[in-house]
């Protein structure tokens, strides 16, 4: 699966989370349950890294 440059999930998880985290405070946004998102983002990011997807 090639997308957006990366055939790894994690990877790809991972690049979200990092542009949502430093663009959201920036532009003033937020929502309800937006850390419980983030966290869930980042576990199931850190997940499919370690298992190489």
């Amino acid at each position: 699966m090639r997308w957006l440059g990366t055939n790894n999930l994690g990877m790809l998880l991972l690049s979200i989370w990092l542009i949502l985290t430093g663009l959201l405070p920036i532009l003033h946004v937020t929502f309800p349950n937006m850390s419980l998102f983030f966290q869930a983002l980042a576990l199931v990011a850190g997940v499919l890294l370690l298992l190489g997807r």
